[in-house]
């Protein structure tokens, strides 16, 4: 197969392959994907031949991401994302809870979103400081 991409796309497609790969592989521990692992080293053994050696290096024997491009600022992206995920999905379980539901619903759609919004609200501007738990 061939793809063809200018050299900024290819820059941006090694972006979506770590990304990708971090999803799938990140909380695994030694049970990684094997597969996704492979794809990745072989769309980073492609940096070598486009002037961007400095984004790969060799590890046991593969090429996989260099720390110079792990270090780059994509990680900031995957937490700026993480961030995003955990706060939505915080305000709809806890709109949820307060609608005494287990599930979205067509029904409850628009009371959920305008909870969820509620929280939304709090979190962007207080962050986790005000929420508590009780025991």
């Amino acid at each position: 197969m061939k793809i063809d991409l200018t050299e900024k796309q290819f820059r941006r497609l090694l972006d979506l392959v770590y990304v990708g790969n971090w999803v799938m592989n990140s909380t695994r521990g030694d049970d990684r994907i094997r597969e996704y692992d492979d794809v990745e080293s072989t769309v980073f053994a492609n940096c070598l031949s486009h002037g961007m050696v400095p984004l790969v290096e060799a590890y046991q024997g593969e090429l996989i991401p260099s720390r110079a491009f792990a270090e780059g600022g994509i990680h900031e992206a995957i937490m700026a994302y993480e961030d995003t995920m955990f706060f939505e999905i915080l305000a709809q379980e806890l709109a949820l809870r307060d609608m005494d539901s287990d599930a979205p619903t067509p029904e409850n759609v628009d009371e959920l979103r305008e909870r969820m919004d509620t929280y939304l609200g709090e979190f962007e501007q207080h962050g986790t400081d005000n929420i508590t738990v009780e025991m």
